[in-house]
């Protein structure tokens, strides 16, 4: 076995053991193709308030910006996919912020990771990412044959379907390299179209971030909701899956084994009623690890007034 190879043999058996569902490796260079495309959308104006979707351009598209003299770019999957649901008159929150706060349930394990391949490899130098900085982890995933971006926008395992965070390290080891998919696997279906409640999914796997119902209820910090959006939320107080709950692919979920993503009791069984009563205070302490806690308490409460209104 060559060096490449045990090498990448030992990463992928390692994010493995770290509770990785999936690990792809693709040759690290610049993204000229996704560029193209970011800097188009960007000047449509489909990011909405989300400013910093315009900053630090030129390190998104380039990982070798971020990470000097990078080699390969590491992307790992992890599974969140619920065993439990929401009961039917708690208002719907996405399934991924059910449990723990995911960047830091993967941050820790990225951080193992990189430790394991410096303890069993060498001076390697890399940076991981999860979410919180400009890498274009969806390319990367697809550029390292994990599946292709849907016309919902999110990544299509084949096996698996699209319930998946997205983790990168970029590091300066060379290693072997796995190869795209042929060709997606959507095909002409557009389930996730017909069934989007706001029409945020445009031809061409084109999403207009500022009219999807996860950017109003999570992004959008402004206390007003466009009124045109009145009666399209679909009872979503915390993001939205419609586009993910059509999907054809997503019949092949399985629940997720990660103790840190098991559902907040409050999370699956709190009516609208008692969401309403809830303190600040109370909000505070039952969701403090929570992804809800970027909405913030009056997020909340904003959000669930415009389905509500009564």
């Amino acid at each position: 076995m060559s060096l490449l190879q045990k090498n990448t043999t030992f990463i992928k058996s390692s994010a493995n053991l770290l509770g990785f569902d999936y690990c792809g490796i693709a040759k690290a260079a610049p993204l000229d193709e996704d560029a193209f495309k970011l800097e188009k959308w960007l000047n449509k104006g489909m990011h909405g308030t989300m400013q910093y979707m315009e900053n630090h351009f030129d390190l998104r598209i380039d990982p070798t910006k971020l990470v000097p003299g990078a080699k390969s770019v590491i992307t790992l999957l992890k599974n969140y996919y619920p065993e439990q649901e929401q009961s039917n008159d708690a208002p719907r929150i996405s399934k991924y912020a059910f449990g723990k706060d995911y960047h830091e349930v993967i941050r820790e394990k990225l951080n193992e990771l990189m430790r394991l391949i410096q303890e069993n490899i060498g001076a390697v130098h890399g940076r991981g990412f999860v979410d919180s900085a400009p890498v274009l982890e969806r390319s990367w995933a697809v550029k390292s044959g994990l599946g292709w971006v849907g016309k919902n926008g999110n990544l299509i395992n084949k096996q698996s379907g699209s319930f998946y965070f997205i983790a990168t390290l970029i590091t300066d080891l060379a290693l072997l390299y796995d190869d795209p998919l042929a060709k997606d696997y959507c095909g002409t279906c557009t389930k996730c179209i017909d069934a989007c409640p706001t029409d945020a999914i445009l031809p061409d796997k084109v999403i207009n971030g500022s009219k999807c119902i996860s950017y109003f209820t999570i992004e959008l910090k402004e206390m007003l909701i466009p009124g045109e959006m009145k009666g399209k939320f679909d009872n979503w107080m915390f993001g939205c899956d419609t586009c993910q709950d059509v999907c054809p692919w997503n019949r092949f979920s399985k629940p997720h084994n990660e103790i840190n993503f098991s559902p907040i009791p409050e999370v699956l069984d709190l009516s609208t009623r008692e969401w309403e009563a809830m303190t600040e205070e109370g909000f505070k302490s039952i969701f403090k690890d929570s992804p809800l806690r970027r909405t913030k308490f009056k997020g909340i409460q904003r959000n669930l007034k415009f389905i509500n209104p009564g």
